[in-house]
């Protein structure tokens, strides 16, 4: 038996790409010197696999950016306003990730969407009528021959065509149709050239398989890859799926002359009985997810080889792989100095995973799986008890009932409630929440980790910032203020730091999209709230002005969606565990006078499942409730506000109406507010709060683009449930770029309000 990997992380151990592109962004370092930081960990990474005994390792899954934006290049999918940069080749694929701002010109960047069901950002391809689809550049083949040079053969890995034109943007006349023959003929030549270098395998991802699929999709499926496979002369073609079953097209795909299929045992509930009702063709490999790709617990070995023997008999030869790319969980546990060993013996990141593929493939080959050294370890740690029951909790959240899910007064008595208490302008402006985390700030928290300065020092450092924050928003304008959230490492890391039940790492750190990495904490047992978490700095901000000061917190369902959950229950359990805990945090909040509270839930999308049939009965019908389970207890007077981004909202906005919010803040700006005529179609009757400038990238919007987008939101909002903020916090961009963003933002907004008094 041999084994096979996905996708491997690629930012580094310890975040080495993160930093260095960082630096080229400002000018610290060449091409050259960021070049040579990407080959050094592509060494490290192939070297780590062929170590761990992995048959099929993986090229081309490095990316210094996105993969799915480097495939879009590949196939020279460049819009044209990037073209006309005339950047070098490195830059303008830059420019099209973070935007750009200088000499050569001003451009927004692309698009930026969640992949599929996880917490990694892609960049939208956007294929205009004048897009000339042609191999454009040689990184595939350069990074193929890379590893061979360092004698280590490996299987290219390219997004596949299908889920390519599925994922793009046609922002012109032509669709997929006027497409489909041009980048057939590319994957096509890519096949060619990887032939001619020696190239045994290419693994063609293809995850857009798990959706729900009608015929035409199908058909455009069948006919892309009877094309491409036409010339695939003796290069062996993976297609590979993951993050579900590919039950609408299973009888295709394994028809077509694919060499090998790859399909995700994890969370593909229908993956075992497709195969097993279908059987599975001869003279192909069957490569079979079994080890998770996206959690980070210990395999299960028995299950494990109960599925495998089940295929055994089914498939000819069957290969055990990652369920998805390991770009999901982090790099390895030894980093991990302070998680106890009774407890980071149930987990396994990358590397790790890497070394349980190595045992299972050792297993499964004694002639007895059951009596091997390896096996009886792993089923030894199955049968410990974790001691992660509290039997409070447990009882808290089965003595919920209906009325625990409904606030009272309904939604438009409070908002005329609300519009007497606050007199706000209209158009309010506001911010998302966090503001930029600089070098002084990270090294004050640093410090008091460290045990460098005392608890005193660590909390007047932050109330000093804080304060300068608030006189920062006073002195620009803004109606609604935040505290800045100087105290806080990361929105779901922080509150994990905070509740019970959750354990957090050091260095477990996870690519979010490009330079951005967050370390999801661990959910080890039943989740509570033992002491209030933020409000301290929050009534210490409300102290230092007169103007209302919004508390920020972060929603059960995205602390849940951004953590690594437990696998003995369910994520309802948790997800209502874990709104109790909040729950207590907003009314703490309450009644220390905090009568505007932010309660994000940036991920609620993402646990939802791909296909549309799932999405009511294993999904919204807990994530809608668990947020409503958090504010329904709040008076009248308290505005709940809540946050998304980056996500296809349009196809739940009910449900995210039903959220029982006052006022909704989206992120907009990259998808060119495209989720308005959306609210306008559903009537939505909530505030809401469109973002009118991307903070992802370092341009700074002048006042008349931002004015322009927001008399765009007001031809579908009502000018009374116009908020204005940006689209996301600004945690990530730096102090001169933010101020004069929102002092742009400010003065927009006061046109506007002027010209509609």
């Amino acid at each position: 038996m041999k084994t096979s990997v996905i996708g491997y992380p690629r930012v580094g151990t310890l975040r080495e790409l993160k930093f260095a592109s960082e630096k080229y962004f400002r000018g610290d370092i060449s091409t050259e010197e960021l070049e040579a930081t990407a080959a050094d960990l592509r060494k490290t990474h192939w070297a780590t696999q062929k170590e761990n005994g992995v048959d099929y390792i993986p090229s081309n899954d490095f990316s210094f950016f996105d993969g799915t934006l480097e495939t879009a290049v590949l196939l020279n999918i460049i819009p044209k306003r990037y073209s006309d940069l005339k950047l070098g080749e490195l830059d303008t694929y830059f420019a099209m990730a973070r935007g750009y701002q200088g000499e050569s010109g001003d451009v927004k960047a692309l698009a930026m969407k969640k992949w599929f069901n996880t917490n990694y950002h892609y960049m939208v391809p956007e294929i205009d009528d004048d897009c000339e689809i042609k191999l454009n550049g040689t990184k595939p083949f350069d990074l193929f021959n890379e590893a061979k040079a360092q004698g280590i053969a490996t299987k290219p890995v390219i997004v596949g065509a299908f889920t390519m034109l599925k994922l793009a943007r046609f922002t012109g006349s032509k669709s997929i149709a006027d497409f489909t023959d041009a980048v057939a003929d590319v994957y096509a030549q890519i096949l060619e050239k990887l032939g001619a270098l020696g190239a045994e395998w290419v693994q063609f991802d293809e995850p857009y398989l798990v959706h729900d699929l009608d015929k035409d999709d199908i058909s455009l499926f069948e006919t892309l890859y009877n094309k491409i496979l036409a010339s695939k002369g003796g290069v062996k073609v993976l297609v590979q799926t993951y993050f579900g079953d590919i039950r609408d097209c299973y009888k295709e795909v394994t028809a077509l002359d694919f060499d090998g299929v790859g399909l995700d045992f994890i969370e593909g509930k229908r993956t075992l009985d497709l195969v097993k009702t279908n059987g599975f063709p001869s003279g192909k490999t069957l490569f079979a997810g079994v080890v998770n790709g996206k959690n980070i617990w210990r395999n299960h070995y028995a299950k494990t080889i109960e599925t495998v023997t089940e295929l055994n008999k089914l498939a000819d030869e069957v290969v055990i792989s990652t369920s998805c790319s390991l770009l999901h969980v982090p790099y390895t546990l030894k980093h991990e100095q302070k998680l106890d060993e009774s407890r980071k013996k149930h987990f396994a990141f990358a590397e790790e995973k890497l070394g349980e593929l190595n045992e299972l493939k050792s297993v499964l080959a004694a002639p007895n799986a059951y009596e091997t050294a390896e096996y009886k370890a792993n089923a030894a740690l199955f049968e410990e008890s974790r001691d992660c029951d509290n039997k409070a909790v447990q009882a808290r959240v089965a003595s919920l009932t209906d009325a625990d899910f409904v606030r009272l007064p309904e939604f438009h008595e409070r908002e005329k409630i609300q519009k007497d208490a606050f007199k706000l302008p209209l158009f309010p402006t506001t911010t998302i929440g966090s503001f930029p985390q600089t070098a002084d700030v990270r090294e004050n928290r640093r410090k008091f980790k460290k045990g460098e300065i005392t608890e005193q020092e660590y909390v007047d450092f932050n109330k000093k910032k804080i304060e300068e924050c608030v006189r920062l928003q006073e002195e620009i304008g803004i109606d609604v203020l935040v505290h800045g959230e100087y105290e806080r490492n990361d929105m779901v890391e922080y509150f994990g730091e905070c509740l019970s039940g959750y354990l957090f790492t050091e260095k477990a750190w996870v690519q979010s999209y490009g330079t951005r990495c967050v370390k999801p904490p661990i959910v080890w047992g039943d989740v509570s709230r033992e002491k209030p978490m933020t409000v301290a700095w929050s009534t210490y901000a409300k102290s230092l002005t007169d103007k209302p000061m919004k508390g920020m917190l972060t929603g059960p369902v995205t602390i849940l969606n951004w953590s690594f959950p437990r696998e003995d229950i369910s994520l309802k359990e948790c997800a209502y565990q874990i709104g109790l805990a909040i729950k207590d945090e907003v009314l703490d909040l309450e009644a220390n006078g905090i009568n505007i509270i932010q309660i994000d839930e940036a991920a609620l999308r993402e646990k939802l499942p791909l296909r549309k049939t799932d999405w009511t009965d294993e999904y919204l019908s807990w994530a809608i409730p668990a947020f409503r389970l958090v504010h329904n207890t709040v008076k009248p007077e308290t505005q709940i506000h809540t946050h998304m981004c980056y996500s296809e909202f349009a196809d739940i906005i009910k449900e995210i109406d039903d959220m029982d919010a006052d006022v909704i803040t989206f992120e907009a700006s990259r998808s060119d507010l495209t989720i308005l005529d959306v609210l306008k179609e559903n009537n939505f009757r909530t505030e809401v709060g469109p973002g009118v400038y991307d903070i992802h990238s370092p341009r700074i919007p002048s006042a008349e683009e931002i004015k322009a987008a927001l008399n765009k939101m007001l031809a579908r909002i009502p000018a009374s449930k116009l908020w204005v903020n940006p689209d996301c916090g600004l945690k990530t961009r730096g102090v001169a770029e933010t101020k004069p963003s929102l002092t742009n933002m400010v003065a927009a907004a006061k046109e506007l309000r002027n010209e509609n008094q």
